[in-house]
């Protein structure tokens, strides 16, 4: 008997190439793209009017929506919906929602606009998106970009101290542009736990030397870390092309604003001073939302946004590690996502080990975000994790061409049956 295959898809692509497989006539193939893909997702709250009717709409359709048990009874004033149906579904639904009452016009929109970011973020042969960084190009969505840590503070929690010089720091920068680095991004503040918060005129009278050598001799764009909007303009009039913000443009009012007025581009870094209870990952997406939309308030176009789920700020163990679990959901927004998890608290309490040994720790995250679709690793490590990065992209991107690291041979192909053991 011929084997029974459980085909792992997870856009329509991968449904194309399945059915193609199979010799399906094109029109077919046209027809069944769409229902090969099956999407789970959560919305709300909704009233109980308009919850009953959207769990009836999905139910024609040939979908699900779970509601709160007592939703049918009118019993609670607002429920979250968990929606489950294929594209196809999703496509009837909304079609439908256009003409209903109790705000589902709007749900409907609004389930076809993520539907569609995150059906472009999940394709392994998505376009390019070319990110215009003040006068230098980071192409984006075709292999996993590395942005390399280079900290001038004495008292960082992995490096501080590292780089007393501006020549220590230049050496550095080209040590890290020939192992594979595409940003190098500076900081002069520590944010490690229970650090000294400096003034904007401390943060730049310890990065402007730095930082006006680097910006003149660095070939890739440089990223400067700040949260203040004052060292973020002084640090764009001195050259420099990316700020990465860690309060994600909600810690000073004034930081979209400068941004836009220097066209830079931004990292939306996700952080809160206390924890709120529910799920982390709600929580992230909901903060995503305040800071885009300050972000297009301001004047900067929606482009120039990058986003990073803030692994180690303001969470806890757990959910640091749900974090990493689900960046694949952070494609919802649709923007470029960054993950900066290198040597983080998060490694070293999960495999008991000091900063100095979690290289690996490292690189698995490294390796998982490229995976699920991550943009940028932000990495102090950059040779082990560009290789990491650059092999998981040949398995599952397959626009990842731009810089093969080699090819193989014939005799490669022929012995391919061997093993490593």
């Amino acid at each position: 008997m011929s084997p029974v295959q459980v085909i792992e898809i997870y856009d329509r692509d991968g449904v194309r190439n399945a059915l193609e497989a199979i010799g399906c006539d094109p029109a077919g193939t046209a027809v069944m793209n769409n229902k090969g893909v099956h999407r789970l997702l959560r919305l709300g709250p909704l009233t109980p009017q308009a919850a009953n009717l959207l769990k009836q709409e999905m139910l024609a359709k040939g979908g699900d929506c779970a509601l709160h048990k007592n939703t049918c009874a009118f019993s609670v004033e607002s429920t979250d919906a968990l929606l489950m149906g294929t594209l196809r579904q999703f496509e009837r639904v909304c079609q439908t929602l256009r003409r209903q009452p109790f705000g589902l016009a709007e749900v409907g929109q609004r389930i076809e606009q993520v539907l569609r970011q995150y059906d472009r973020a999940c394709s392994r042969s998505k376009a390019a998106q070319v990110l215009d960084c003040r006068g230098k190009s980071l192409v984006l969505g075709r292999q996993t970009r590395i942005m390399g840590i280079l900290n001038l503070t004495p008292d960082s929690f992995s490096d501080g101290g590292s780089y007393p010089t501006v020549r220590d720091a230049l050496l550095r920068m080209e040590a890290m542009v020939a192992e594979g680095a595409d940003v190098i991004d500076i900081g002069a503040e520590s944010t490690r736990p229970h650090h000294r918060p400096l003034s904007a005129e401390e943060e730049m009278e310890r990065l402007l030397p730095f930082l006006r050598e680097l910006v003149v001799n660095c070939p890739v764009p440089v990223s400067v870390d700040t949260y203040k909007a004052k060292t973020a303009k002084w640090a764009l009039e001195a050259g420099a092309h990316i700020i990465n913000d860690i309060w994600g443009l909600q810690y000073d009012d004034e930081m979209a604003a400068v941004a836009a007025h220097y066209g830079a581009p931004v990292v939306v870094m996700h952080n809160r001073r206390e924890r709120e209870a529910g799920d982390v990952m709600r929580a992230i997406l909901a903060f995503f939302d305040h800071s885009v939309q300050r972000a297009i308030d301001a004047g900067l176009p929606e482009e120039a946004i990058i986003l990073d789920p803030g692994v180690g700020f303001g969470k806890t163990h757990e959910e640091n590690l749900a974090v990493l679990d689900r960046l694949g959901e952070l494609r919802v927004m649709g923007k470029p996502v960054l993950l900066g998890a290198s040597r983080k608290s998060v490694i070293g309490n999960t495999l008991d080990l000091p900063v100095e040994q979690r290289l690996e720790g490292t690189l698995a995250t490294t390796a998982l975000a490229a995976a699920r679709g991550v943009d940028l690793v932000r990495v102090h490590d950059v040779q082990a994790n560009r290789r990491v990065a650059t092999m998981i992209d040949a398995i599952v991107r397959t626009g990842a061409k731009d810089e093969p690291m080699g090819v193989g041979t014939q005799d490669e192909a022929m012995n391919a049956g061997g093993g490593d053991r």
